[in-house]
């Protein structure tokens, strides 16, 4: 007899404000048993130093966490000029200390170049590893190593608060996926000539959801023990603070069919449309239900790319 998975089914988005000091993981598992559900995942891991919005998908959300690891981040950090740490943020150890000589101007013209498109490449003082040692033991001995690239792209990068008599610094940047804000903030303190690390770091958004829909930990054990104290279901409570699984795909072109075609489509047939369907993944709703996405069969036609055969009827 098959295993019954534990928990129930539920399906939805939760924007979770992940305090300071535990893992994106333990967040993760802790929102999952307020919610006892079978299934969930996050979408883009916070440092334990870091806090802010760290979406969760339950259910059938977690077939479509990957269009919110590549949609771009929204953060709020603040620096501290002079020192340079083993991990870049303030969880590492102290490696260099210098004396600070920044004027407000400087700061804003260091800034503002690193805005647009550029190679980033990790801190030597950081704490991932090459050839099973951290980057930052080569760099105490002096030794220089290859570190993998990415393309990023900074959109915004704005000077809030420049605090001259702490040497700290605070910034809003808005950037594409995989963006190491501690490495921009490493990197900012070189060209300062200073040396600088992360003391605080919030991420505000994730694409499109906005930082006013986010929810505590708190706050849903709060809507937990109301429950409770009601003597209702908790699902009363909590569910309501979901955001719909298709609130994921916004940036995707929308496919509409009948619910006959859905049924098909749920079953993994390909679906004659009567019109184009555009390249690349689309969005495929039938008779106003969201039942997946698609893309392009090499005949033209519309073929199922990840499904949820639970939204229609047999």
């Amino acid at each position: 007899m098959a295993r019954r998975s534990k928990g129930r089914a539920i399906d939805g988005i939760l924007l979770l404000n992940k305090p300071q000091g535990i893992s994106s993981n333990k967040a993760l598992q802790q929102a999952k048993g307020i919610y006892f559900a079978q299934k969930a995942g996050h979408t883009g891991a916070l440092d334990p130093l870091a806090t802010g919005m760290l979406p969760i998908c339950f259910g059938e959300a977690t077939k479509f966490t990957q269009f919110l690891l590549d949609t771009d981040k929204t953060y709020v950090v603040r620096a501290k000029l002079g020192e340079r740490t083993t991990t870049s943020d303030s969880d590492g150890e102290v490696v260099e200390t210098r004396d600070v000589s920044v004027t407000r101007e400087q700061l804003a013209e260091q800034i503002a170049s690193f805005l647009g498109e550029s190679d980033q490449y990790p801190s030597m003082y950081s704490a991932l590893k090459y050839q099973g040692q951290p980057l930052y033991k080569y760099a105490r001995e002096g030794i220089e190593v290859p570190r993998k690239c990415r393309k990023i792209n900074v959109f915004s990068l704005t000077l809030d608060e420049f605090d001259e008599a702490n040497n700290e610094v605070q910034m809003t940047a808005h950037v594409s996926k995989g963006t190491y804000i501690r490495t921009i903030v490493d990197d900012l303190g070189e060209k300062l000539g200073c040396g600088a690390h992360v003391i605080m770091l919030h991420r505000s958004a994730v694409g499109h959801y906005p930082s006013e829909k986010m929810v505590t930990l708190e706050q849903l054990e709060e809507k937990l023990q109301q429950a409770k104290a009601d003597d209702v279901a908790p699902s009363s409570y909590l569910d309501e603070l979901l955001l719909p699984m298709d609130t994921a795909l916004v940036d995707l072109p929308v496919i509409e069919i009948t619910q006959e075609q859905g049924v098909a489509f749920s079953h993994g047939q390909t679906v004659v449309i009567g019109k184009p369907v555009p390249d690349g993944v689309v969005k495929v709703m039938a008779d106003g239900v969201f039942i997946g996405t698609g893309e392009r069969h090499k005949d033209g036609h519309l073929k199922s790319k990840r499904g949820l055969s639970n939204q229609l009827p047999e």
